[in-house]
């Protein structure tokens, strides 16, 4: 999260959230135009509409529903931490894909810990962990596959 970001109401944590969930789907959606690859262009699509159901997950909270799932504990090859991402382009090889995606997904995982970490409302926090530990599973489903076709050896 932003140093200093401050919200004086729930509504604008969520709507914060949403539009976090809607430039990560816009994005995804940009990458699908830029994928050649079959096998990539459909993970891209899934963590595409993945984003677009979090953005619904975040509605159902602003609309006074709860999130219906627990947290989950993911692991984290950290392969692409310290790594930095490069802007996409025509030219987007495997390697960079996967390093930018996964990162983003880095970027939002820490961004819903820090607001669930800020919320006075156990609900609230339930929700922006259920939603870190979703983003860190999409960041462990792009690592591994940045294992797989990357770190292979010949």
């Amino acid at each position: 999260m932003s140093a200093g970001m401050e919200f004086r109401k729930v509504s604008d944590i969520v709507a914060f959230a949403v539009s976090r969930e809607e430039e990560a789907a816009a994005g995804y959606e940009r990458l699908l135009g830029i994928v050649r690859s079959p096998g990539l262009k459909e993970l891209v699509r899934e963590l595409r509409d993945e984003e677009w159901e979090h953005k619904k997950i975040l509605e159902n909270l602003a609309r006074g529903g709860v999130v219906d799932f627990p947290p989950t504990t993911s692991a984290d090859l950290g392969i692409v931490d310290a790594l930095v991402p490069e802007p996409p382009d025509e030219d987007l090889d495997v390697q960079s894909l996967l390093i930018l995606a996964a990162s983003k997904e880095l970027r939002a995982a820490e961004l819903y810990s820090a607001l669930a970490a800020k919320s006075d409302d156990a609900g609230m926090r339930q929700t922006f962990e259920s939603l870190a530990s979703l983003e860190k599973a999409h960041k462990l489903r792009l690592e591994a596959e940045y294992e797989k076709r990357v770190l292979t050896e010949d």
